[in-house]
């Protein structure tokens, strides 16, 4: 998911989700796949002269901007082959029928209206400050006109941050319905009024004052895309219900920028019009729940940023990571805290969600082999390394922009657009990912053996166990009597046995940098008053890890106290590093940051300080890391101590020069400095021009071929219903359903009653249908409808299929007594 239109990017759903993970994964782990089925279908798929190609299908990828009013007339002009911002409802009728293209639809971008909580200064009042205020104004949102009106029936309506579509909807579906959420202006109305009244302010000709002043709302208005609509009918909204409006219409950097790089106290906004592009689905969320909700996370106003005034809420803190670290005995337990969560959520009402976009990617019939997420569709990390333009050796991508002025390439803190994110992914290979189709994590470049005594019991850890220490700069071991929940072996042969896009080869060292990196970004004194936020929201992760070995064969032992009841989510959760940038380019990066302080991983530490926000693809900012690369090989100077493990030295200093120079000669060829392990290497980009260019990836090595992760499209889940006869009180009622899609398959039931007051007792019974081979019957007894008055009540379905994160929602009336 991303924050909008310059979409920015939602959770990395297959990893963990650290502010600096949420950067990382949103970058390179949005995406997902497997390896059961592949290798027969890829063998079927590709023909043998393609079995001798290394990497990835096509030879290169052209990534330009089109407008995207003006993208139906370019793609059907063969002026790309595919569009990778959701067309407007008008351009997406208008391919319906156009020859030579098609359309892809995927529910991958989500809307969401964030308040700004912070309190007003002495004299004046933010209405958002008050809870109650807050809560009223979900009942403001018309969103059934977004989905149907604004965005022409191609939109979900959403009220909590788990659309409809995705596989937790069927955790919290009776959660959200008992939230009493909906829309009735007329009730939100007077609960506004009775609490600025009582707040001390007046309505003086139908507009609210305080202090004799009008109360002034400013609303951040994204102008790229159907949230203008969205701005202005929620500035309506807000005039109705008696506040003067302004709203401040911007694209995507400036909007940004005024949002998120500000302290919320100094209101330059009250309300902002989010957007989250997502890319992958994930079974059971842990991850995007804490980012929209919980203020640990960094991702709620205030950022965690020092200096700035912060929501916080200690209660949903402690559940969010309490779920976020694996914290419960069983998935019943987890799909409680999940409940509570979600329930506190809506109660604090600090973003409001609106729909779940149907996107519409256009695509040319020519471009093949398009691997298809069951969210993201084609925005995939894996959708283009298997594609191919028939007749071309090249694949034309568009998108809304190439680059904007908050674009920021650095695997740090960077990548929080989904513009730089849909170029990097095709860049890096992660060691895990989740399967596009069921969201479960699976093996990708790394292989894992998983070994748990959770959630009762413990594992002893070997006393030679390593955790880096920040303070004293050794990696120590852990000792006698340490203990852990979870072991997690991985082998990371796949990577050790292949060079980086610079030439040089991969090796543990990498891995080791990136986990002791992240340990001193979490505890150095130093760091953490620099990059405060990056920091802190990595500790309750870190906390967890009891130790690492790395072993002679490729292999490294991780213990954690994390237990999952998937076991794939135990190994996703422990990678604690990473191989996606190499070593000597992160501690170059971290000595410019932190030692010469001449630039800075995040946006507000730059503004905090004074320094550029470090982009690998800006000249300027990459010549300051060439000049210490430069002046480090001078030197002979490198991290020895990260690379001492017990004594086993990891990098030698010539080895050392060698990688400084492999950097260097990179940027001279490049004039870039984003060098990774994936598919495709960055060869060229050009702001300006709003162009960028990656190149096919095929050293010696390198494990992939055309074909290995191919998927297609997803299989498709759907249900239908034959409504039943009016039926009597006292009668009870069979309803048949039939499910059609993968795997085993069900379906749960709530009967509602629309008409009732209170929102807790709407819904009258709940539970699952019975049958199999998808076909199933709903039950509902005679002494459930024996207890109901006349009416019209209806009855909500949830199919799921065990192989898809992804459910089919169906609503039937259901007259009885009536």
């Amino acid at each position: 998911m991303a924050k909008s239109n310059s979409w920015r990017a939602a959770a990395p759903l297959s990893s963990t989700v650290s502010r600096r993970h949420l950067v990382q994964g949103a970058a390179a782990l949005g995406f997902a796949a497997t390896a059961g089925g592949v290798g027969v279908r890829a063998a079927l798929a590709r023909a043998a002269a393609q079995e001798t190609v290394i990497g990835p299908a096509a030879e290169r990828l052209i990534f330009s901007s089109f407008n995207v009013d003006q993208a139906p007339l370019e793609i059907q002009q063969d002026n790309m082959d595919l569009y990778l911002f959701g067309l407007k409802a008008a351009g997406a009728e208008e391919l319906v029928d156009a020859e030579g293209v098609r359309t892809i639809r995927a529910p991958a971008s989500t809307l969401s209206m964030i308040l700004n909580p912070a309190p007003a200064r002495e004299g004046e009042l933010n209405p958002f400050a008050i809870r109650e205020i807050r809560q009223a104004v979900q009942y403001l949102v018309d969103r059934e006109f977004i989905a149907g009106d604004i965005y022409g029936g191609r939109a979900v309506p959403m009220i909590s941050h788990v659309s409809p579509l995705d596989y937790d909807e069927l955790t919290v579906f009776e959660t959200v319905r008992r939230s009493g959420i909906r829309f009735d202006p007329e009730f939100a109305n007077s609960l506004i009024a009775e609490q600025m009244q009582s707040a001390g302010a007046t309505l003086d000709n139908g507009s609210w004052a305080f202090g004799g002043r009008p109360v002034m709302l400013k609303i951040i208005v994204r102008v790229e895309d159907e949230r203008r609509e969205i701005g202005d009918l929620f500035r309506a909204a807000l005039e109705g219900a008696g506040f003067q409006v302004q709203p401040v219409y911007q694209p995507f950097g400036p909007a940004t920028q005024a949002v998120y790089a500000s302290d919320p106290i100094t209101f330059q906004w009250h309300a902002y019009t989010e957007g989250w592009s997502r890319s992958s689905p994930d079974r059971y969320d842990f991850g995007t729940i804490n980012q929209m909700i919980a203020p640990w996370l960094g991702n709620m106003p205030g950022w965690l940023e020092t200096g700035f005034w912060q929501y916080e809420n200690e209660e949903i803190d402690r559940i969010g990571q309490q779920l976020y670290r694996g914290e419960f005995a069983s998935k019943d337990e987890r799909d409680d805290i999940y409940r509570e969560m979600t329930s506190l959520g809506l109660g604090e009402s600090v973003r409001l969600w609106l729909a779940t976009a149907l996107q519409s990617f256009p695509a040319r019939e020519e471009l093949e082999n398009l691997n298809i997420d069951i969210v993201g569709g084609p925005k995939s990390a894996l959708s283009l390394r298997e594609a191919s333009v028939a007749g071309s050796d090249e694949i034309r991508v568009g998108n809304l922009w190439v680059w904007t002025d908050r674009t920021i390439w650095n695997p740090v803190g960077g990548f929080g657009d989904a513009y730089s994110s849909d170029i990097y992914k095709n860049l890096v290979d992660a060691p895990i990912v989740n399967h596009p189709f069921s969201g479960l994590p699976i093996p990708f470049r790394a292989t894992f053996e998983t070994e748990t005594a959770g959630p009762d019991g413990t594992l002893e850890v070997p006393e030679d166990a390593l955790l880096w220490d920040a303070v004293a700069k050794t990696w120590s071991p852990v000792g006698a009597g340490v203990s852990a929940i979870s072991k997690v072996t991985y082998d990371y042969s796949l990577y050790f046995q292949a060079p980086f896009h610079h030439g040089a080869q991969i090796t543990p060292a990498d891995l080791i940098y990136s986990i002791a990196q992240s340990w001193e970004l979490a505890y150095d004194e130093n760091r953490i008053q620099i990059e405060t936020a990056l920091g802190v929201t990595s500790r309750p992760f870190l906390e967890t890890f009891r130790g690492f070995r790395l072993l002679e064969d490729n292999r490294l032992e991780t213990y954690v106290d994390f237990w999952h009841f998937e076991p794939g989510y135990i190994a996703s959760y422990a990678t604690a590093g990473g191989l996606g940038t190499p070593w000597e380019l992160l501690y170059a990066m971290d000595d410019v940051v932190f030692s010469e302080r001449r630039g800075a991983y995040s946006d507000t530490a730059a503004a905090r300080f004074s320094v550029p926000w470090l982009s690998l693809v800006t000249e300027t900012d990459a010549r300051l890391v060439i000049r210490t690369l430069r002046r480090l090989q001078g030197d002979g100077t490198f991290p020895e101590a990260i690379f001492n493990l017990n004594g086993r030295n990891l990098v030698t200093v010539d080895e050392a020069n060698a990688r400084y120079q492999a950097s260097m000669d990179w940027f001279d060829q490049t004039n870039l400095l984003v060098i990774s392990n994936g598919p495709f290497f960055l060869s060229r980009y050009d702001p300006p021009a709003q162009f960028a260019q990656v190149d096919a990836f095929r050293a010696e090595g390198y494990p992939f071929r055309p074909g290995d992760w191919e998927f297609g499209e997803p299989p498709v889940l759907s249900l239908s219903v034959e409504p039943p006869p009016p039926a009597q009180l006292g009668e009870a009622i069979s309803v048949p359903v039939t499910v059609e899609g993968p795997g085993a398959r069900s379906v749960r039931y709530a009967l509602i009653d629309p008409s009732a007051a209170d929102a807790e007792m709407a819904i009258v019974a709940t539970g699952e249908a019975t049958g199999e081979d998808g076909a199933f019957t709903i039950e509902i007894g005679a002494d459930v409808t024996g207890a109901l008055f006349p009416s019209i009540y209806q009855l909500f379905l949830l199919a799921s299929s065990d192989q898809l994160a992804r459910v089919a929602e169906r609503v039937v009336d259901l007259p009885i007594g009536v």
